[in-house]
């Protein structure tokens, strides 16, 4: 039987540590093609390149762990899904994995997220899709704790597939042993109290350094913020059809049609 084709990307970069522990943990799984950005893509979103040009060549990272096909691209995360499924790859993949991410995507993050963006770009095209994320900001970040419930989530995932119009957002806590298991969850309720660091350049030009702090406004014992919290991983199911639906009847509501 043919082998499960498996997507593999991030928004670190192509070399980035979490990815390659990816990599070497999804060649257990299937066949593995990685389409990847060549530089950091944190925090891009869903953005694509509409009026740049892209380009895109086949590297060799790490001959011991790393795929038998890689690629980098100049563009975002959801370039470099969209750059697989239109060029590079000659079938559609069976799942599409993304990460793991330096870095929390719980919460409110999930909107800023490039990992999480190239999972949805995924999703859109009806490809099952994951993105992971270990809660652990630092390059050298210890990802082996955490490798056999990617692996078990993967495996899931190709066996009893994913719910149509959904992608999984999977959040890993910082830990030195393997998490204590496994919760679905809702995303939680908070925000980030941003500030604005003020400095200026050696020309005189004022410049701005982006700080805050993340605010938790869900004491809610369901959600991804307190499964992480409790030494779990969380899931989260994501849909990425952002239609509030509780409220149309209300807006239906309104004078809109009276003249």
């Amino acid at each position: 039987m043919e082998k499960p084709l498996i997507l593999v990307t991030n928004d670190d970069g192509i070399t980035a540590p979490g990815l390659r522990a990816l990599i070497r943990t999804m060649k257990e799984l299937g066949d593995v093609v990685v389409v990847a950005p060549d530089s950091p893509q944190s925090g891009m979103g869903h953005a694509i390149s509409v009026d740049s040009t892209l380009f895109s060549k086949k590297v060799v990272v790490d001959h011991k762990e790393g795929a038998p096909i890689e690629y980098s691209c100049s563009g975002t995360p959801a370039d470099c899904v969209k750059l697989a499924l239109r060029v590079i790859l000659d079938r559609t993949p069976d799942i599409c994995v993304s990460g793991i991410n330096h870095g929390s995507n719980s919460s409110i993050n999930v909107i800023y997220s490039g990992t999480m963006s190239a999972a949805i770009e995924a999703g859109i095209e009806g490809i099952p899709a994951i993105g992971f994320s270990l809660c652990d900001y630092s390059w050298e970040a210890d990802f082996e704790p955490s490798l056999g419930a990617i692996k078990k989530i993967v495996s899931e995932a190709l066996t009893n597939g994913i719910p149509k119009g959904t992608v999984l957002n999977v959040n890993i806590p910082k830990t030195e042993k393997p998490p204590k298991g496994i919760k679905i969850c809702r995303q939680a309720r908070g925000n980030w109290k941003e500030q604005f660091d003020k400095r200026k350049s050696p020309s005189g030009k004022d410049y701005y350094w982006l700080t805050g702090e993340f605010e938790l406004l869900d004491k809610g014992e369901d959600t991804d913020e307190w499964a992480l919290s409790q030494g779990y991983i969380s899931i989260v199911p994501t849909q990425f059809d952002l239609t509030a639906h509780h409220a149309i009847p209300q807006i239906n509501n309104w004078n809109l049609n009276e003249q």
